[in-house]
């Protein structure tokens, strides 16, 4: 999948914070597609995600909300405290209205449900880097486009 959206010369440091390691293992081989995308670090948990983005300083977070020890809305929150340069997008199961909006409210730039990934995580990437808010074609099916800027 071609995308004209951000140059190849531009690297973007990717921390992956998902703890089913079949779907991380699919996240990785969609970030691969990408030349000027590159996954610094994976981790399981919440805290270690905490612990990771203040040692490495991704450029992009790429998080689930359900996971062990602290929750990726947690985490998130005390990652942009710390990072408010790093951009969060989710990548969970969770499409609650609640959830959606927490996450943005929050700082999230993204929210792509998980049977999204394949068709819209990339181009998820690409927005989110512009600067942009993204929702995935479920969320904007159930009327979520009003967390985009579009």
């Amino acid at each position: 999948m071609d995308s004209p959206d951000i140059s190849s010369s531009v690297l973007v440091r990717i921390l992956l914070v998902e703890d089913f390691e079949p779907f991380r293992i699919k996240v990785r081989s969609l970030i691969k597609e990408r030349a000027e995308f590159m996954v610094l670090c994976e981790v399981s948990d919440g805290l270690a995600a905490v612990q990771k983005a203040d040692e490495l300083r991704p450029d992009l977070i790429l998080m689930d909300i359900g996971l062990p020890s602290v929750n990726g809305i947690a985490a998130a929150r005390q990652i942009l405290r710390s990072n408010p340069q790093s951009r969060i997008l989710f990548l969970t199961q969770e499409f609650s209205s609640d959830v959606v909006s927490e996450a943005f409210s929050l700082g999230a730039l993204g929210y792509i449900v998980k049977m999204d990934a394949r068709q819209d995580m990339l181009l998820g990437i690409d927005a989110v880097m512009r600067g942009e808010k993204f929702v995935s074609a479920s969320l904007k099916r159930l009327g979520f486009s009003r967390f985009t800027d579009a």
